[in-house]
């Protein structure tokens, strides 16, 4: 009887070799999984950026509603949360237009908005350089724009 306790006591523990098969394991699926997570991140701050811009252009064309014009380039986005006080002051500002303050895009980095705009010489373009903050790209480095076009320097 000794013999066989002494037995059970020694494989009580695993082998190094049973422990680098479950490492090997895990880092596979981690290796393969890992991607598809990523690029899922990736492709949620591009969603959120597009939502932000369409916000951002309902609460633009209310403001030009209520005021005849669109917010100036030096007064911005924030002028969608407080009443301008520089430049022509709105004459009906009846905000805010915005309900939270105006968020950085998904990367950090505020939007761009330019009224009026290169590409819309008639409003304002709003946009976003992408995770890479350069103009062009692909991916999450692709710029977002509110005309649906790329950014021109």
């Amino acid at each position: 009887m000794s013999c066989n306790r002494s037995r059970r006591v020694q494989r009580a523990g695993f082998t190094l070799i049973e422990l680098l098969v479950v490492i090997a394991i895990i880092a596979t699926l981690a290796a393969v999984v890992a991607p598809a997570v990523f690029r899922n991140v990736g492709d949620a701050k591009i969603n959120a950026a597009k939502s932000q811009l369409d916000i951002f252009a309902l609460a633009l064309d209310s403001y030009r509603l209520d005021n005849d014009v669109f917010p100036s380039t030096a007064q911005g986005l924030s002028a969608l949360r407080t009443a301008p006080t520089g430049g022509d002051a709105p004459r009906n500002w009846r905000g805010p237009y915005l309900r939270k303050s105006i968020p950085m895009d998904p990367w950090g980095r505020p939007y761009v908005y330019v009224a009026p705009g290169k590409e819309n010489p008639t409003s304002y373009d709003v946009y976003t350089l992408g995770r890479d903050g350069a103009i062009g790209g692909t991916d999450e480095d692709a710029d977002l724009t509110s005309w649906g076009g790329p950014v021109h320097p």
